[in-house]
Order: C-alpha cells, then structure tokens, then sequence
C-alpha cells in the first residue's frame, strides 16, 4: 500500500467524523494487514503505542494539566487578572490589555491553550461586557491570546515536540518566553487600535479599576502573591536545575493544591475528586492521540516517506526563503485540520531533516512549528479556543473567528519574524 493511499484514507476517516486516534489507529495497522511482508504487523503497532506513551518526559503532561484545572477552579486567574487591571487599567485599552497579559501568565502556569482561554475567558469576558466593549470582540480577545498558552513556557506542544524531536525541552521552554513576549505585544498594539476607533466607556472602567486603586498596591499585589509566585517557582525550578520539567509539572500540582486549599480557601477538599475525574477526563483523548500518533509515525517512517517527502521538496525548492515559507503555510494548513499533538508527533520526523538541511537549529524549527499550530487554535474548522471561547458566551464560532481576523494577522506577522530572525528564539540559549 503507498503513502499517498494511506493518506488519502486518513483523510477520508477525518471528513465522515471518525475520532482522531481511531484513524490514526486505522491508518497504522492497514499498511501491514494488505502486505503481510512489511515490516509494521498488528503487533507492531500494538508495542509502538505502548512504547510511545512509557516516557517520563510525557508524564509532565498530564501534571500540567491537573494543574491548570486545579488553578482554574481556585481562581487563581482572577488574582493574576486584578495585578494588571491595577496597572493597565487606567490607560487607553488597558482593560483588554490587562486581559490577554494574564492570558500570557496564565500559560506559563496551565501550559495549555483551551485551558487558558476556559480559566481567563469565563472571568474575564463577563467584566470586559460589563464595562462596555463589544461582546465577540471581547471574546475573541480571550480567544486569541489562549493560544499563547502553549507558546510560553511550559508548554505541552514543546514537550511533545522535544519528543518527537530528541531537543531539550528546557532548551524549548526558553526558546518560548521572547516569541510569547513579541506575540502579545503586537496583540495588545490591536487592542489600542481597536479602542481608540470604537471608543471605550470611561466612566465604567474607571468604576471598577477605582475599586482596585481603592484597596491600595500593596493589598492587590497581597492578595495576588501566591498566583504570581506559581510560575515563578516552577519556570525557577526547571531553570536552577532543581527540577526536571517532569518533575516541576508535579511541584506545580501540590503547590496549586495547597495553595487554593489552605491560602485562598478557593476549594474544599471534597473538591479535588471531582477535580482528578475532569483531569483524567481531559488528558485520556490525548492519550489516546498520543499512543497511535507514535504508532503511525513509525509506520510513516519504515514507508521511508519523511525521506521521500525531504527529497521531493528539498529537489523543488532550492532557496531557503522560499522553502520556509511553504513549510509554514503547509503548518498553517495542517493547524486547521488537525490537533496539535498528532500533527507535531507525525510531522516532525517528516519536516525536521528538510530544515537541518538548510541550516535551521531543531529548537528554533520548534518555535515555528508550535507558533504556527497555536494559530491553528483560532481559525476554523478544528480552532479549539474558538469552540471553547463559543461555549462561554454562546456567539457562534464564525462571528468570533471573523472578531480574530485582524488579531491572527498580527499574530501571522509575528511568526515572518520568528521565521527569519533565528535570534528571537535563540536569545537565551
């Protein structure tokens, strides 16, 4: 059976709605079941999804998580939302500005983008109404600046990458603090566009940022302490060498616990089993993804088509410039499609040797990689922030995506420069 075949069933199973994992399943065992000489059998595929998810690099997955769910339900985004309304509040789009800032720390606790836009969407959105801007802009505000959630670190699609890939995930995680930085900052540029063409009703905001300025700095900085402390602890544990990503993932957990338990007093303890049940049930589609996606990689490579596929572009785009910019709008494409974990787990062995050929370090290929699927999040037909972002406010999701347009624009300008300036993701490494 040829590649080409094999794709064009794994296409056909996504079009008539069979789950993700189930085609990738599919896909991976037909290739052995009509050729019983090759080499990838029913047994094959079996141990290739056993062996792809026995990984402690994978364990920090599902701590992360649990963590962002534990953090979500403790209200630890309102404390992060107060620290920058306080700040921004005052200035010219500062509310919205103050929204997606909290998104960019947010995802460094969560690591996850749906989560990102759940924890600040469903606290955020009711203010930013509250306070005049229009409800599917403010919406697809939330939605937009989820996606930095898997961009800074931790992120789950570096950790995954750095799987596929054999880079460091530390070395990841570094590499995403500038881009996040540069992403949310060209965000919050639209952002004061956008205010200042529609206009903002002053008198409301000023209403309910008084009401911080009322409590003082120092009380909401207090009353915020241990939020702003979570990424701090656990981006300086990875970095001091202290701990692992893996093992950070579950510091970030008891310190989650302990702190909405015992501090905020946010959650009871009869709540964390409800708590552990969402978590399993949000990480066991991923698992699931995660075990055939192994699977169908190895299958892809014994097909020998990551070497057909680099011989093939590598032969019809000789010039760097011209070959990124296909790889990116190939990205962009797949991003559309398909979730973010299969489409990192199966196009990394296919895509990274074309991009070390021409000279591209495998973190900074992560970058553009994990950059071009979290704008996957926000366009149609799979964005899962837009689905989310839906389900808070009820807008249906082509008005929001339509609300997002010019905010993914200034996103698509932001990876050209992550492309071609290597520098931005290398600094600190």
């Amino acid at each position: 059976m040829s590649a080409v075949v094999v794709f064009i069933i794994f296409v056909v199973c996504l079009v008539i709605a069979i789950p993700v994992s189930i085609s990738l399943g599919i896909v991976s065992v037909l290739p052995g079941a009509f050729d019983p000489s090759f080499t990838a059998s029913g047994q094959f595929v079996i141990r290739s999804m056993l062996g792809g998810i026995d990984s402690f690099p994978l364990l920090a997955v599902p701590m992360f998580v649990l963590s962002g769910i534990v953090m979500a339900k403790g209200g630890i985004s309102k404390k992060l939302f107060d620290v920058f309304a306080f700040f921004l509040g005052r200035r010219r789009a500062g509310v919205p500005c103050a929204v997606i800032v909290t998104c960019l720390f947010y995802g460094a606790i969560s690591g996850s983008a749906p989560a990102t836009v759940a924890a600040v969407g469903s606290m955020t959105i009711p203010i930013l109404v509250k306070l005049g801007y229009d409800k599917s802009f403010s919406t697809a505000v939330v939605a937009v600046s989820g996606g930095l959630g898997v961009i800074i670190p931790p992120s789950i699609p570096f950790i995954m990458y750095g799987m596929a890939s054999g880079a460091s995930v530390s070395d990841l995680f570094l590499s995403g603090i500038l881009p996040g930085i540069l992403i949310s900052g060209l965000l919050m540029l639209y952002a004061w566009y956008y205010c200042k063409k529609h206009g903002e009703d002053r008198e409301k905001i000023e209403a309910v940022v008084g009401e911080l300025h009322e409590k003082g700095l120092l009380a909401v900085l207090k009353d915020s302490f241990f939020a702003l402390l979570c990424p701090v602890i656990i981006l300086g544990c990875i970095y001091s060498g202290i701990a692992s990503p893996t093992e950070a993932a579950v510091i970030s957990v008891f310190y989650a616990l302990l702190v909405s338990l015992f501090v905020y007093k946010s959650i009871r303890v009869r709540d964390v089993w409800g708590i552990m049940e969402e978590a399993v049930r949000t990480y066991a589609p991923i698992l699931f993804i995660l075990a055939t996606s192994v699977a169908f990689s190895r299958v892809l490579t014994l097909m020998q088509v990551p070497q057909a596929v680099s011989g093939w572009i590598l032969a019809h785009f000789t010039n760097k410039i011209a070959l990124l910019l296909v790889i990116n709008l190939f990205l962009l494409i797949v991003g559309m499609v398909m979730d973010t974990t299969p489409a990192i787990l199966i196009l990394t062995p296919i895509l990274l040797p074309i991009v070390e050929a021409v000279g591209m370090h495998p973190v900074h290929f992560g970058v553009m990689m994990v950059v071009n699927l979290a704008i996957g999040f926000v366009t149609p037909p799979i964005g899962v922030n837009l689905f989310v972002a839906s389900s808070l406010t009820d807008i249906p999701v082509m008005e929001i995506a339509g609300k997002a347009m010019p905010m993914i624009l200034y996103f698509l300008a932001a990876l050209l420069l992550l492309t071609f300036v290597p520098a931005i993701s290398m600094a600190f490494l």
